[in-house]
């Protein structure tokens, strides 16, 4: 059961961080880090269903004995491949990876040739058998074992190296995602390491526990999420910062809605957008979310600036008019607007900001006053 849940934990965050570097490589297809980095999870994901044993037996009955495990394995040598592509890109001006790239696609080929090979010159009986039960006093067996190991173990430690240099000099958010990288590829050398050395033993007619080679899968299905974790984790702080910013300006909209109620009713030549869009997804994207925002504070703004004439005559005083006393005579003031009574042209501060916020005086601490001014007039209502 445990092992189960794992699995499904493991294609859940494989998948999904798939499909959100691929959006983000459709957006940018000549960022070759993010290339590598969609093809590595890519390689990763294609070999998780020839890991499940239903997906084995369905790859198996389809093509012929060993045709899933080949192709899992395949599918590792290229995730490690591609992972260090991706250091490759990240260390180097675009020419000089180009040429590295191409030198480190040499053992990736040549490794996957021989264990190919290996895998076409095994009897069949042997080619269906897992790692736990395969005979390695077999050459075909042995090579095929031996050769996957060596590429994935090295491929993976000039990976994990190239992580905790990077790890010393980032900054945060991308530390952290180093961090995860760093201990999810110091699982997976291990376990790459152990399942070598494990080989070289069985090859030589000795025995390896059955809990070490357990321990050593075990580590390599923990370190597999971690490491994909790793890889979009500044991606999904970032993502987790713009959710926030969109709740906060939705939030806002709707507290300025008793404001602005009230003043667009009286200056709706004011609006700054008119039309509406017919699709009812418009209304929850972000861009649309961030637009009403902005539009709504500086529609509430630009009408107290017209009015704020009349408030002044209506509160009596040219004082700068704090949020609640300003709401307290708002309405007075619009109806005196709409009788068209006299009042100076000169504009009166109305709810300015006190420059106390973060901000010091800028947008966010001029919305809440607008906010504070909103919430009073809310109260008077009721």
């Amino acid at each position: 059961m445990a092992l189960t849940v794992l699995s499904v934990v493991l294609a859940v965050v494989l998948y999904g961080s798939l499909l959100w570097t691929g959006r983000q490589g459709l957006r940018d297809p000549s960022d070759r880090m993010l290339r590598a980095v969609f093809l590595c999870l890519l390689c990763a994901a294609l070999s998780f269903p020839f890991g499940v044993p239903a997906g084995a037996r369905l790859m198996d009955g389809l093509t012929g004995d060993g045709a899933a495990k080949l192709a899992q394995n395949l599918c590792l040598l290229g995730t490690g491949h591609f992972l260090g592509c991706f250091f490759i890109h990240a260390a180097s001006n675009p020419a000089t990876a180009t040429v590295r790239v191409r030198r480190q696609t040499v053992p990736l080929v040549a490794t996957a040739a021989v264990i190919t090979l290996a895998m076409a010159l095994t009897p069949g009986v042997e080619r269906s058998h897992t790692y736990a039960t395969a005979d390695m006093r077999e050459p075909g067996v042995a090579v095929f074992y031996l050769m996957a190991g060596a590429y994935l173990t090295y491929a993976l430690t000039i990976a994990l190296v190239w992580t905790v240099r990077y790890a010393r000099l980032a900054g945060r958010p991308l530390v952290a995602g180093l961090r995860m990288l760093t201990a999810a590829l110091a699982g997976m050398v291990l376990a790459s390491a152990v399942r070598e050395v494990a080989t070289l033993v069985r090859l030589l007619g000795g025995e390896i526990p059955h809990p070490v080679i357990v321990g050593a899968k075990l580590a390599l299905d923990l370190a597999i999420p971690l490491f994909v974790t790793g890889v979009v984790w500044p991606g999904l702080v970032t993502r987790w910062a713009s959710i926030r910013v969109w709740w906060h300006h939705g939030r806002v909209y709707r507290g300025l809605a008793p404001l602005w109620t009230e003043l667009h009713a009286a200056f709706p030549e004011d609006a700054l957008e008119r039309t509406r869009s017919d699709r009812w997804w418009d209304v929850l994207t972000p861009r649309s979310v961030h637009r009403r925002y902005y539009r709504r504070v500086i529609e509430c703004r630009d009408g107290l600036v017209r009015i704020s004439p009349h408030l002044a005559l209506a509160a009596d005083t040219e004082m700068p008019l704090e949020p609640e006393v300003a709401a307290l005579h708002l309405r007075r003031a619009l109806r005196a607007h709409a009788a068209r009574e006299e009042a100076p042209s000169q504009a009166v501060p109305v709810a300015l900001p006190d420059g106390d916020g973060p901000e010091g005086g800028g947008l966010e601490d001029d919305v809440r006053q607008l906010i504070r001014m909103s919430e009073a007039l809310a109260a008077l209502r009721v």
